[in-house]
């Protein structure tokens, strides 16, 4: 008997406890998963407090001991040392948001913080990844069906809208104050480098951002021609001031030749080493004229490294000659330079023609106000590019900084209405709509669908809920009120939260307003990430 039991029971064995590697298998995917919603939400709830008109800014001291403020998603993200690999995908995120919409750096880690939340929760009841991860792709383009219904198409040439959306871009940033400002130079600078009005798209290459130490940031000014950050050169005496240019941009060098290889000359003889000076001062000298005959009197030199650019001796001669001089040109503006000017870079000193030259009514040294640094400016460019230069001022390299990254961004509201020309309401309002929507249609769906789609309309809260922590108000409260006022239908779309007042009024009225592709790229790149993280189940490190 004792046998025949113990046969038995070995036979029952697999049936309760099932040895093998599936069981471990599939609790180390658990924790993956975990570990990797913890990490990623731990770098969403470190920008959210810098979501918003209210959010905080923060400091951050570099490697090298710069010191860096800022309010940007993107920017903070991107200098944070991020280790765990998924919370390095919520930075990549960051930045692909700034890629394609350049606002929303923020909203867009937010949202992916408050998604894996709901996901943690909805996998605690054991609902499969792959289920979830479908299901809230599916939301994400239900929302942008939605967000596209609620937004009003807006007119390029409607100035007063476009300057509605800059404002509420700026309004999050430290030079919030001085949005009256950079507002219309964001509209300008942009509307001033397209193409025709119904380009679908614009290169913010085109818009040259020059900064200056000294002023403040009213002295901010937009520039149609070219700035240059340094000054003429001085030291021979040539001119600082030039009327009627003809300007050449150099990429040779005007200095004595030198072999390719290191070589020495030993000169044992005085006379020997006066041809030498001699033979020099003729080679440049012969430079300089090829120069002047062509009529140029302006001449922009392009730094080089293999050999000098220039010396004293050719600079001498150029003075002499009459002819203003802008040294160490750097390659990367080159091009900026040349389609500007309408000039084209000469290479070589035969390479001299009419058609290579740019022509400008007045060069000249500018002094800036609070500094005593010069910057050249070009006026009356005869056949401008499309571009245009901002010159930036700000009493100190944080305040500079900060305002240069904040006007980009304002830039990049002005490029996602011309990407998608249609605005909506700002300060949480479509959130919220969205969210409503979202649940109603929830309820069309069966299963695990609905489940998981009502779960993710509930994480579209987390922004208005942000917006209010940040103003001092008191999140659930607000949230309500606004679920309240969304769900009487008509005319209420445009509720949001007016954090000026602390209380609950409609965005439009108020000007508060955003660009469409703002909010559809931040959802749809959101989700994706979230649905990536949510297919890891193995963290392999191969080291």
């Amino acid at each position: 008997t004792m046998s025949s039991t113990g046969v038995a029971s070995a036979a029952a064995k697999p049936a309760f406890v099932t040895t093998g590697e599936t069981l471990q298998e599939r609790t180390k995917g658990k924790d993956v998963r975990i570990s990797n919603i913890v990490a990623a939400k731990a770098v969403a709830d470190a920008v959210r407090t810098s979501l918003g008109p209210r959010g905080m800014d923060k400091l951050m001291t570099l490697s090298d001991g710069e010191v860096l403020i800022s309010n940007d998603g993107a920017t903070i993200l991107s200098k944070m040392n991020v280790l765990h690999p998924s919370a390095k995908m919520l930075v990549e995120l960051s930045q692909s948001q700034d890629i394609e919409a350049g606002d929303g750096t923020t909203t867009v880690v937010v949202l992916a913080g408050a998604l894996l939340d709901v996901c943690g929760s909805l996998l605690a009841k054991s609902i499969h990844p792959t289920a979830i991860a479908s299901a809230f792709l599916l939301a994400s383009q239900k929302c942008k069906e939605i967000l596209k219904s609620i937004s009003r198409p807006v007119n390029l040439t409607n100035r007063e809208a476009l300057l509605q959306a800059v404002t509420t871009c700026l309004s999050s940033k430290v030079v919030s104050q001085y949005s009256d400002i950079l507002a219309p130079i964001a509209v300008d600078s942009v509307l001033g480098i397209m193409e025709s009005m119904d380009s679908p798209n614009v290169d913010l290459r085109d818009i040259k951002m020059v900064q200056q130490m000294g002023g403040t940031v009213d002295d901010t000014e937009l520039v149609n021609g070219l700035v240059l950050q340094k000054g003429s050169t001085k030291t021979a005496g040539g001119p600082s001031q030039m009327a009627n240019a003809k300007i050449a941009l150099l990429q040779y060098c005007l200095s004595a030749p030198k072999t390719d290889m290191d070589n020495n000359v030993v000169v044992s003889d005085y006379a020997a080493m006066d041809r030498i000076l001699k033979e020099e001062r003729k080679h440049i000298l012969k430079l300089c004229k090829t120069i002047k005959k062509a009529g140029v009197n302006v001449v922009l030199i392009q730094k080089s490294i293999l050999r000098d650019a220039y010396n004293e001796l050719s600079l001498h001669f150029l003075a002499k000659m009459g002819i203003l001089v802008v040294t160490d040109i750097e390659r990367s503006d080159v091009s900026f330079i040349c389609r500007t000017l309408g000039c084209t870079p000469i290479a070589h000193p035969d390479g001299f023609s009419d058609s290579k030259l740019g022509f400008a009514t007045h060069v000249g040294d500018v002094v800036m106000e609070g500094s005593s640094h010069k910057v050249t400016k070009f006026v009356g460019v005869k056949n401008p590019g499309k571009t245009v230069t901002v010159l930036l001022r700000g009493s100190n390299d944080l305040v500079l900084a900060e305002s240069a990254r904040s006007l980009h961004d304002a830039q990049c509201v002005v490029r996602s209405l011309v990407k998608e020309r249609a605005i909506m309401a700002g300060g949480g309002a479509p959130e919220i709509e969205t969210s409503l929507q979202l649940l109603k249609y929830a309820s069309t769906l069966q299963g695990m669908e609905s489940y998981c789609v009502k779960a993710f309309a509930e994480a579209l809260e987390v922004i208005p809920y942000t917006l209010a922590e940040n103003a001092g108000m008191k999140p659930i409260h607000v949230v309500t009120e606004l679920r309240k006022r969304h769900s009487e239908g008509e005319g209420q779309v445009g509720m949001g939260i007016n954090v000026k007042t602390s209380t609950v009024s409609d965005m439009y009225d108020i000007n508060v307003v955003q660009p469409l592709l703002v909010s559809t790229s931040a959802i749809q790149l959101a989700t994706e990430t979230v649905a990536m993280i949510l297919k890891i189940d193995d963290l392999i490190v191969v080291a």
